[in-house]
């Protein structure tokens, strides 16, 4: 977005308000419809004289900032996903103040599910889930906006159907190569939109379930993963292959070790059934998938 010059200095500045909570609640009849956000905004603005000269004439008050996520919540009459209020704030803030030329706006969603009773959704129970839903939203003094969207501590694992072979060996590798290991992880993933889709609630819970049906395999049998890098791709390509409004998608996935214990000294076999868990150290697994400008895909 670049800098504002200060004699022979360049400064890159943005101000705004971070980790603001809100819950909105929707009573659509009986049935209550609720979500919790943590929102951040960062303004970009012609506000160079608050730091070279102590004038604040250009800035909004991150106060301001946070009364107005309230605001615009309350001003939502039906229910909208995490993506869309972003956007709406990232459109309010370029076009309510002159001085602010972009805003930047980093959006979670805590992972409240509605529960069941005897079968049924109940009207206004729900209990907190594991994974956090995420969306980024960039918006440009002419009202344009460039989504991203993603899932945070989403946890996999399986038991079985996972090894790791034929990877460089020197005087340094202790690791035994093996067929047969548990598999888990702890996914942070990001993609990118080229398109507004028609429901971004719809495509989220499409990803998330590509994402873990692609990583497990079929209910009966699974499916075998050579590495954690081969599964990463084969999930991130099931993405673009079935979301046409997805450009790019990015995976972060953490080799959770769950280490076979082997007590031979004691007389006790261990057959692949009993386990140490660990997550420090993790290995460090993340790439990005993207189609090419001419079709298809590519790292």
């Amino acid at each position: 977005m670049g800098g504002d010059s200060i004699g022979d200095y360049e400064l890159e500045h943005q101000h705004g308000k971070a980790r603001v909570r809100v819950a909105r609640v929707w009573r659509e009849g009986n049935t209550h419809v609720m979500v919790e956000w943590s929102a951040a905004v960062s303004l970009r603005s012609k506000s160079l004289s608050s730091y070279s000269e102590g004038d604040n004439s250009a800035i909004v008050a991150t106060d301001t900032i946070k009364n107005t996520i309230y605001v615009l919540a309350k001003r939502c009459a039906k229910s909208l996903s995490v993506e869309e209020f972003g956007v709406m704030l990232g459109e309010h803030f370029v076009s309510t103040y002159p001085e602010v030329t972009a805003a930047h706006i980093s959006m979670i969603q805590r992972p409240w599910e509605r529960v069941s009773v005897d079968g049924l959704q109940h009207e206004h129970g729900y209990r907190m889930g594991l994974e956090n839903r995420t969306a980024d939203v960039r918006t440009t003094k002419d009202g344009k906006s460039r989504v991203t969207a993603g899932v945070s501590d989403l946890r996999l694992l399986k038991t079985t159907k996972s090894g790791f072979e034929g990877y460089i060996r020197d005087k340094f590798t202790l690791l035994p190569e093996t067929k047969e290991r548990m598999m888990a992880s702890s996914i942070r993933s990001v993609w990118s939109y080229s398109r507004k889709p028609s429901d971004y609630n719809e495509v989220y819970a499409t990803v998330k379930n590509i994402l873990e049906t692609t990583f497990f395999g079929p209910s009966k049998g699974g499916v075998y993963s050579p590495s954690v890098q081969k599964t990463l791709y084969l999930m991130a390509k099931e993405v673009l292959i079935r979301v046409p409004e997805i450009e790019s998608v990015y995976l972060n996935m953490p080799n959770i070790h769950f280490l076979p214990v082997n007590m031979p000294a004691i007389g006790v076999e261990f057959k692949d059934d009993v386990y140490l868990p660990t997550d420090e150290p993790h290995g460090s697994i993340e790439a990005t998938l993207s189609r090419k400008a001419l079709g298809g895909s590519r790292l």
